[in-house]
């Protein structure tokens, strides 16, 4: 080999190295160009993420605040409305209470105005009147006439004749109050003192609520909405 021809395969080697040295380098620059360019997009989706998440997370934060708020308005009036229930209840069993134990009211005047009441409203002019047990031994007879005569008195003059008013044979289990029917059984005034209140409470409920401001009348409650 001669000396010409050794310089000339040097030369190509070198050739060879240095094009392969700069393919090599656009090789390892694209690399680093489409790795740069990929972690650059995968943190501008996970950006674009966190934001989604974030605007989400956002929105359903003011969903719930809105929805919480939107019940404190509910939840206020049920308990506000729990509370004057509980308020009456107390009343009414205080009301029960002094009734049954004939607190604050002339007993015997109450029971004569219920009995006659009670037969100028109905039908026919022979009555039984049933008592508890307690009531029978303390009125009695006269008690009861008295009861006819305040009877007749308030039914018309063409009614008043022939009106008999008795007690039954046996007390009946009420605790005060008294109970009146016909002597044929078809018609039935129940003036018990619990039934009595029973029929009222609605009406009394509604009166107390009002004048103690539990709740506003419905002409305030009117003038409000207009």
């Amino acid at each position: 080999m001669t000396a010409a021809h050794g310089d000339s395969q040097q030369v190509l080697r070198e050739e060879i190295l240095a094009e392969a040295r700069r393919q090599s380098e656009r090789i390892l620059k694209h690399g680093r160009d489409d790795a740069e360019e990929t972690v650059a997009k995968a943190r501008a989706a996970a950006a674009k993420e966190h934001q989604d998440l974030l605007q989400t997370a956002k929105a359903e934060a003011v969903r719930r605040r809105e929805l919480a708020l939107a019940h404190v308005p509910v939840e206020a009036g049920r308990r506000r409305a729990a509370r004057i229930e509980e308020i009456l209840q107390s009343i009414r069993e205080e009301a029960r209470r002094r009734l049954l134990a004939r607190v604050g009211f002339d007993y015997r005047e109450v029971l004569t105005a219920l009995a006659a009441e009670a037969i100028g409203k109905m039908d026919g002019h022979r009555f039984v009147l049933e008592l508890a047990s307690a009531d029978r031994q303390a009125f009695g007879d006269a008690w009861v006439q008295e009861v006819g005569r305040r009877a007749a008195a308030g039914r018309p003059e063409s009614e008043r004749a022939g009106l008999e008013v008795r007690l039954a044979a046996e007390p009946v289990d009420i605790q005060g109050g008294v109970r009146i029917r016909d002597v044929e059984g078809r018609q039935v005034w129940d003036n018990s003192l619990d039934a009595r209140l029973e029929r009222l409470w609605p009406s009394l409920r509604r009166q107390i609520a009002v004048e103690t401001s539990l709740v506003g009348s419905d002409k305030a409650e009117a003038e409000k909405e207009s």
